[in-house]
């Protein structure tokens, strides 16, 4: 029962990763691009979080709150980019 739950949270992860692949290569836009990364970002994170609960662990945690900071900053700094790419001074 366990493997049959491991496998398929495995492939639901993947699916959603190719997904968002796609996203972030087709684009059209930055801000598409950025939405991608971010759930690029975010399946990292699961796949991390699932990986502890699985196997009944917590060092994964600090590289969780590492990926977290860097999706948060570069969200932040693609909006600056943005915000400032569309009202020129």
């Amino acid at each position: 029962m366990n493997t049959v739950l491991v496998v398929l949270i495995l492939i639901v992860f993947a699916v959603a990763a190719v997904l968002a692949l796609i996203r972030l290569v087709i684009g059209p836009s930055i801000l598409d691009r950025a939405v991608a990364a971010d759930v690029l970002l975010t399946e990292v994170v699961c796949i991390l979080g699932a990986d502890m609960v699985i196997n009944q662990h917590t060092r994964s945690l600090p590289a969780m709150l590492v990926i977290a900071a860097i999706g948060v900053f570069g969200s932040i700094a693609v909006a600056r980019f943005v915000a400032r790419k569309e009202n020129p001074r």
